[in-house]
C-alpha cells in the first residue's frame, strides 16, 4: 500500500513540475510575451486533484477519504474567493490617493497619458501596477481611452468612476478636474462606509474565540473550584 502512495504522490508532483515549467530560452528572447493556456479547464482540473486527494487518502485512512475530496473540491474556490476579496479591498482603500495624484497631475498641466504614467510610477498596489502596465501599451501604440478601458475592466466597480472620467477627458475634451473633486469625496466616503462596517463586524467575528476559549476556561476558573468545594464538604 505504501509503494501506491508513493507513486500517486510522485506523479502529482511531477505533473506539476511538467505543467509549470518555464519556456525556453530561445521561446522567451523570440515572443517575451507567451501565455500558455491550459488544456484543462478549471473543473476539470479540480475534478482531477479531489479524486487525487480521494484515492491517496484511501489508502492511507479510509475514513477521510470524503473529507480529503472535499477539501480538495473546495479549497481552490475558496482561495480564488479571498484573492479577489483581497484585491478587491486593496483597490478601494488605495483609490483616494491615486484620485488626489491625478488631481496633482491634472492641475501641473499634465495630459491624462502623461497623468498615467506619472500616477503609475508612484502609485502603490494594484491600481498603481495596472497604470503602469496601461502607459507601457500606450507607448507600444495603444490608444490611451482602450487602455484605460481595459484597466477599469480588470479593477473592478470601485475604479470605474475615476477611469470613466480619464476616458471622457481624453477622447471628448471633458472638463477633468472638477470631476476628481466629486470622485475624491466619493471615494473617500466609500472607504470610510468599508470601515465602518468592518468594525461593525469585529464583535461577531469575537464571538466564536469568546464561546469557545474564553467561557470555558472562566468556568473551569470559578465554578469547577466552587463545585468541588461544595462537593467535598457534602461528603465529609
Amino acid at each position: 500500500m505504501s509503494p501506491v502512495v508513493s507513486l500517486v504522490w510522485a506523479s502529482t508532483v511531477l505533473f506539476g513540475f511538467w505543467r509549470r515549467r518555464p519556456l525556453p530560452e530561445r521561446v522567451r528572447l523570440l515572443v517575451p510575451a507567451v501565455t500558455r493556456r491550459p488544456r484543462l479547464s478549471v473543473r476539470t482540473r479540480r475534478l482531477v486533484a479531489a479524486g487525487l486527494a480521494t484515492a491517496a487518502a484511501w489508502f492511507v485512512l479510509p475514513a477521510a477519504a470524503p473529507v480529503a475530496g472535499v477539501a480538495a473540491w473546495g479549497v481552490p474556490v475558496w482561495r480564488a474567493r479571498r484573492q479577489a476579496r483581497v484585491a478587491g479591498s486593496d483597490v478601494w482603500r488605495t483609490m483616494p490617493e491615486v484620485v488626489d495624484l491625478f488631481a496633482v497631475a491634472v492641475g501641473a498641466g499634465l495630459t491624462v497619458p502623461l497623468a498615467v504614467r506619472a500616477v503609475g510610477r508612484r502609485g502603490g498596489g494594484r491600481i498603481g501596477a495596472s497604470l503602469r502596465d496601461a502607459s507601457d501599451a500606450m507607448r507600444a501604440g495603444r490608444r490611451c481611452g482602450d487602455a484605460l478601458d481595459d484597466v477599469a475592466r480588470d479593477l473592478g466597480a470601485e475604479a470605474r468612476p475615476l477611469f470613466d472620467a480619464l476616458v471622457a477627458s481624453e477622447r471628448y475634451g471633458a472638463s477633468l478636474a472638477d470631476a476628481l473633486v466629486r470622485i475624491a469625496g466619493e471615494v473617500r466616503a466609500d472607504r470610510r462606509r468599508r470601515a465602518e462596517e468592518a468594525a461593525r463586524r469585529v464583535p461577531v467575528k469575537l464571538l466564536f474565540p469568546l464561546v469557545l476559549c474564553v467561557l470555558p476556561a472562566f468556568a473551569l476558573l470559578t465554578v469547577a473550584p466552587l463545585l468541588a468545594g461544595t462537593y467535598g464538604s457534602l461528603r465529609h
